[in-house]
């Protein structure tokens, strides 16, 4: 019941957002990137490149190294790099040991390069090869920007030879040549275009970035994190996406990527938690979040107990990526300093738990979780309506009552019963022609039915109105028996699920489990409506479509209401009317 049920997910058909990224599924038109290309190490030796330096002509010693100022030379500094390790990916599941490959460039002599956060973050292991070599040399970590999709790493040894940004403005029909290792094969590549937008939409569902360049340069699997290079080999953004279909490409410009750059070389990171994550959501966007596909160890993340599998629905009560992409989670990360306390919400999808807690703050707890019970406590007594309820056995048409009431008389035809809790933990009452449910200890459950009247196919409507400052869940009951019942629940942090109760294994089934942005979130009024029609079960939130199923375990039965509190208290809620009309 509530969030007791958590099923996992996968069971409701989540369709997962993911278009192609040029690191590792191909790239994305500025919409899509998974976490890290899972295509297995080319295992193919190429001698190396032997450089000959001509004498120095005078006293004074030649560097080894210096800035690249040809095209022809691009490729000394641009390297190849491999990412190791497991990752949980929204499609394929659990890649352990996976080994992708991206691309990056040399910045300075002692060996920091440039890459895509999304070619480095949550590997295990760091290869990189360099001016064709034939072994990979170790590199480690630096810094990272989820938002920017940037990183710096640092490669051991010195004295490389490396890129300079271009200096210069950088406008529409510029020549642009993309450098890289496409594929995974050790082979470096170019291919050349021309610039056709200078300040592109970068939203995508990996990464948020104010402005991007588009052109028209080929490129593959493989070329992300590599150069967008001018003909005289100086640097006009970093490659991070692109589109085959429609030969779009897209790179951070070098307007952006060097502000982050500069902060990422120190060792600081930028706008991020620590995950590899991308924006994903259900075909309807009834459920949207941040999909975590590996957490960097020892990060804000990693710390608060966030898991590679995880959705993060919820950050500071505001739903995520409910537009398909980073804006609104890289948004929070923007408006706060690194080390502030942010509230997390977590659907754990392998264990089918929601998880609350903070970053820099109370780590993530299990709030939601399968519990069964029973219905001892029922309370029996009474038999009447009162106050001016309408009560119609036999309405004649779509639409008319069999019941309403607007909680202006007694309750003298309601029953409770607690499925979770003591009787001191809760009290109901009714006041100003409202119910109210009053809940001061945690996990407590309360369950209210109409007892005069039992139905078939009913359409149930209620106003709920939480006045209190904690996350409650509000139920709609139908065909109540000493067999089960149906319950559409709704928690106020976004999140809803239609479950059958079941009496024989005294357990819930679930029978849907998502998230709807049409739930008012917070303190705040929710109109909920529920259809129990033959074994059809629908859920409607302040008059949109949340869910609609079948079950055929039940055809009859009481209807009723529900409040549960969890892990917070006090809950307070507040119904205006209770109705069972003809559907």
């Amino acid at each position: 019941m509530k969030t007791k049920g958590l099923k996992p997910l996968i069971l409701m058909g989540v369709v997962i957002l993911v278009v192609s990224m040029a690191c590792s599924m191909g790239g994305g038109a500025a919409t899509q990137a998974p976490p890290a290309a899972t295509v297995p190490p080319v295992e193919k030796t190429i001698p190396p490149v032997e450089k000959t330096v001509p004498p120095a002509e005078t006293e004074q010693p030649q560097p080894v190294s210096g800035a690249v100022n040809n095209l022809q030379d691009v490729k000394e500094a641009v390297i190849q790099i491999e990412s190791q390790g497991t990752f949980i990916d929204p499609e394929f599941g659990l890649v352990l040991n996976g080994a992708g490959r991206g691309s990056g460039f040399i910045i300075d002599p002692s060996g920091l390069a440039v890459t895509n956060n999304h070619v480095v973050t949550g590997a295990a292991l760091l290869k990189v090869w360099v001016r064709g070599e034939s072994e990979p040399r170790n590199a480690h970590v630096l810094g990272v920007s989820e938002c920017s999709d940037l990183a710096v790493i640092d490669i051991d040894g010195d004295g490389y030879d490396y890129l300079d940004w271009y200096d210069g403005n950088i406008d529409v029909g510029m020549d642009i040549y993309i450098a890289g290792f496409p594929l995974g094969e050790p082979e470096f590549s170019i291919t050349k275009g021309v610039i056709s937008k200078a300040k592109a939409d970068g939203e995508t569902s990996w990464a948020s970035v104010d402005s991007v360049l588009e052109y028209d340069a080929t490129s593959n699997p493989g070329n992300s994190g590599g150069p967008v290079v001018s003909s005289d080999g100086k640097v006009f953004a970093v490659h991070y996406a692109s589109n085959t279909n429609t030969r779009q490409a897209f790179g951070i410009s070098r307007d952006i990527a060097k502000q982050v750059i500069d902060v990422l070389k120190s060792g600081k990171n930028v706008d991020t938690i620590g995950v590899n994550g991308q924006a994903v959501g259900t075909e309807d966007g009834s459920l949207t979040g941040v999909w975590v596909s590996s957490v960097q160890s020892g990060s804000p993340a990693d710390k608060a107990g966030v898991k590679a599998g995880d959705i993060i629905t919820m950050m500071e009560n505001l739903v995520l990526a409910t537009d398909g992409t980073l804006s609104q989670y890289c948004d929070i990360l923007r408006s706060h300093e690194p080390d502030d306390t942010l509230s997390l919400t977590v659907l754990r999808w392998a264990s089918s738990e929601l998880l609350e807690g903070q970053l820099n703050g109370r780590n993530l707890e299990v709030t939601g979780t399968f519990s069964g019970g029973d219905t001892s406590g029922d309370n029996t007594s009474g038999t009447t309506t009162s106050g001016t309820d309408i009560v119609n056995p036999n309405p004649s048409g779509s639409g008319e009552y069999f019941f309403y009431t607007d909680f202006d008389g007694s309750l003298d035809s309601w029953r409770y019963f607690l499925m979770n809790g003591k009787e001191e933990g809760f009290s109901l009452n009714t006041s100003n022609s409202r119910l109210r449910f009053d809940i001061s200890q945690k996990n407590t459950w309360v369950y209210l039915y109409y007892n005069d009247y039992s139905y078939t196919d009913v359409r149930l409507d209620t106003t709920a109105e939480n006045l209190g400052m904690n996350n409650n869940n509000v139920s709609l009951i139908c065909r109540y028996t000493d067999k089960g019942w149906y319950e559409f629940n709704v928690a106020n942090n976004g999140e809803f699920w239609i479950y059958f109760y079941d009496e024989a294994i005294k357990d819930y089934r679930q029978l849907w489990s998502g998230g709807s942005n049409a739930i008012n979130i917070g303190k705040d009024v929710n109109e909920y409506t529920a259809y129990c029609t033959g074994n059809t079960l629908a859920l409607y939130i302040n008059g949109v479509e949340a869910k609609t199923v079948t079950d055929k375990n039940l055809k009859e039965g009481l209807v009723g209401l529900s409040v549960s509190s969890f892990n917070v208290t006090p809950i307070t809620v507040e119904f205006d009317s209770f109705g069972v009309s003809v559907p």
